[in-house]
């Protein structure tokens, strides 16, 4: 079912005929998205930012039913800042760092996910899915007035799909028929189902867990505070062997139950069902509106490679992840905030080609590390055998009163950045006393900086992070000259070392970093980062 309140942003690029229909030949596009989610529009937007021509496809008219993904991470958050959607997002967004976890009626623990200060954002926003696609499309909007070559085509669903050695030919259905178009590239952003990788009929490896997961969204006034709760073996009935409860925005309230593998999935919808349920959870007497509900199984799969020739599948068509850690739409965006930055400097002829294979490898092993931290979530969440069972509750048992047991507690492990250590657009380290949090391949930190935040100062390009010395001039590399840094960009970008010179991609990742650097040290880091051969 579909509130009121998510019709006003549901459909937001209603059907119109387009040029291409009435053009007599096949137009031509460099870049063809196809899939308007989350995944797709940030992508879109990117690549729209920096001047690449970009069509978005989709079969539908703007937002589906539901809020669905409801969890933004801070780098998530820190991406759609660099992409200038990042503000309405948080003050419509319900921000939160804290989280309680409980066993039966015993609160086991409660953890901090960003104790540090000096952030511009949160650990965490709670949003619906429905409006952050809608600040996303209202950001393309924005853009498209300034100038950005992006277009979006609601009820423009692509049917066949041939790829070539340099593109491919695509042919789209609309209600006013089909019509055919070329493109040099093609972003697969369809969702987990994707139509585009059961056309190429390319593989989804992995495993579906025997459990079901019901999701109620519902609308109520209550005391609960802005944390993310978690029980295991909840003591409600009708809970099952665990439960999650959050609050969203608009006096929403996600709540989760695990309701078994073996259930009749028509009668766990009954609205008398779901009634059951959330009254035990919260007691008699209280008033609540059902918004929306679903249910959902574990399942961790990937596509053994995430590029086909000049088709390149990112977000859930490359690979899905339980929803337990929020890895899903936000590992999306940061495939989109990977891709698009590569995929623009090969277009404008400043790469090789070859640059987007380092889209596969970097994004590849951060799909791998989702999957491995969503399938140990999933492996203490759902204990397969009464051995498991007993060792799980020993570990809550004994994170009532002891540190050291805590970190082994899972109860969803929550969204990280991967840190890209084994790509090859890497240099070897040469501050050898810096921060390990800021080596090659990690997300550059945020730090408050001359009345603001680093991050909004790096820009959308290459850029160099000068701290405490003097950087040789580098043609087409801005710097970023900080001469006193604070305590909390010391920290995170100096560690123990007495200066520092950082080479941070478009995407903000580190690329290399020097104590102090020459001209030609630079230059050859700038090469390796575009795929370059180093002279």
């Amino acid at each position: 079912m579909l509130d009121d309140r998510y019709a006003v942003v549901h459909k937001l690029y209603p059907y119109e005929r387009s040029a291409d229909q009435d053009a007599g030949v096949e137009a031509h596009h460099p870049v063809v998205i196809i899939g308007g989610g989350p995944v797709g529009m940030a992508t879109a937007l990117d690549l729209g930012l920096q001047g690449i021509a970009t069509l978005v496809l989709d079969d539908h008219e703007g937002v589906g039913e539901g809020s669905r993904a409801i969890c933004f991470a801070k780098r998530t958050l820190e991406i759609c800042d660099r992409l200038g959607c990042g503000d309405p997002m948080v003050d419509k967004g319900v921000v939160w760092n804290l989280g309680k976890v409980f066993h039966g009626t015993d609160r086991v623990f409660d953890f901090n996910l960003l104790p540090e200060g000096g952030h511009r954002r949160p650990a965490f926003i709670n949003l619906q899915q429905p409006y952050f696609e809608k600040f996303l499309v209202d950001r393309i909007r924005a853009a498209q007035a300034d100038g950005a070559p992006i277009e979006i085509r609601g009820k423009n669903r692509v049917e066949e799909l041939d790829v070539r050695d340099d593109g491919a030919s695509l042919n789209i259905a609309t209600p006013d028929g089909s019509y055919a178009i070329t493109a040099d590239w093609v972003l697969a952003c369809d969702g987990a189902g994707s139509p585009t990788r059961k056309a190429l009929d390319l593989g989804f490896e992995g495993k579906v867990f025997q459990d079901s997961f019901l999701i109620a969204d519902v609308r109520m006034t209550a005391d609960f505070p802005t944390e993310r709760w978690f029980w295991f073996e909840p003591p409600f009935r009708g809970a099952g062997d665990s439960a999650l409860l959050h609050k969203q925005p608009d006096d929403i309230w996600r709540i989760d139950f695990q309701i078994g593998w073996d259930v009749d999935r028509k009668t766990e919808l009954q609205e008398d069902r779901i009634r059951a349920r959330i009254d035990a959870m919260l007691g008699e007497g209280v008033n609540y509106e059902l918004v929306w509900t679903s249910i959902y199984t574990f399942q961790c799969r990937r596509m053994s490679s995430f590029r086909q020739g000049r088709v390149l599948f990112v977000g859930d068509s490359a690979h899905q992840v339980s929803p337990f850690g929020a890895r899903g739409c936000n590992g999306g965006v940061q495939d989109a905030d990977n891709i698009a930055w590569k995929l623009a400097a090969v277009l404008k002829g400043d790469a090789p080609e070859t640059l987007i294979d380092s889209y596969d490898v970097e994004r590849g092993a951060a799909a791998d590390e989702n999957i491995r931290n969503s399938t140990r979530s999933t492996d203490f969440i759902t204990p397969k055998s009464e051995q498991s069972r007993i060792f799980r509750n020993a570990v809550l048992q004994l994170s009532r009163q002891h540190d050291f047991a805590r970190p082994f507690v899972n109860s969803g492990r929550l969204s990280q950045p991967c840190i890209y250590d084994g790509s090859g657009l890497n240099t070897p380290d040469s501050l050898p006393d810096g921060p390990d949090g800021t080596r090659p391949g990690a997300p550059a930190p945020d730090a408050p900086w001359a009345d603001g935040f680093l991050l909004n100062r790096l820009g959308n390009g290459f850029a160099l992070l000068v701290i405490r010395c003097d950087a040789p001039a580098i043609n087409d590399l801005p710097v970023v000259q900080i001469d006193a840094p604070g305590p909390e960009l010391a920290a995170r970008y100096l560690g123990d070392a007495v200066s520092a010179i950082y080479l941070i991609r478009p995407d903000q990742h580190v690329a290399a970093r020097w104590s102090t650097a020459t001209s030609e040290q630079i230059a050859a880091a700038h090469m390796r980062a575009q795929g370059k051969e180093c002279a």
